[in-house]
């Protein structure tokens, strides 16, 4: 049985084929993934990156404090914004 502290499911399962023909199981952390726009794909600037910031920060602090903050980036925005002011027609 594996020890309790690897059966979480936050850790990523590996399988290793070692020297002597065995296939084992090594645990690694999943390492996180740099925050991209939604639209483009660009990566998205005032997002921190490291999973340990992210626990003690405050919610203002995880994301930019605007529209669509964290999701996309501010050309993208900025599009958006005058597709739809555009289309509204005032």
């Amino acid at each position: 049985m594996v020890s309790p502290r690897l059966r979480s499911r936050s850790l990523k399962r590996i399988k290793v084929r070692t020297p002597g023909g065995n296939t084992v199981t090594h645990y690694r952390r999943d390492t996180r993934v740099i925050a991209r726009c939604g639209r483009c794909g660009a990566v998205l600037n005032g997002v921190p990156r490291d999973m340990g910031d992210l626990r003690t920060l405050p919610k203002s602090s995880k994301r930019p404090n605007r529209l669509f903050g964290g999701m996309l980036c501010h050309r993208c925005l900025e599009e958006i914004l005058k597709e739809s002011i555009r289309s509204s027609g005032l």
